[in-house]
């Protein structure tokens, strides 16, 4: 959650959220072993060999996720940008 709060992609769960969350027995606390109450935002990064990031995507509702099509082509494309 360090790697994720320091790239902007962590978000706290709400107090009504975590409370239906242990009704349905799910508890965050012990799978993290943390009590921050804190999930990662689903996100891309495509970083090139020098470190650079040369891709982003995130959303934050889980259920809307990136086409593989379109991380296959911002990869290429990061790596033909990478070899020149």
């Amino acid at each position: 959650m360090s790697a994720a709060r320091t790239l902007g992609l962590a978000f706290e769960v709400d107090p009504e959220t975590l409370t239906r969350y242990e009704q349905y027995g799910l508890d965050l606390e012990g799978a993290s072993g943390q009590d921050h109450h804190q999930l990662p935002v689903p996100a891309v990064l495509i970083v090139d060999t020098a470190g650079k990031v040369q891709f982003v995507y995130s959303n934050v509702d889980h259920r809307v996720r990136i086409p593989g099509d379109l991380v296959l082509a911002a990869a290429k494309s990061a790596i033909e940008r990478s070899s020149k």
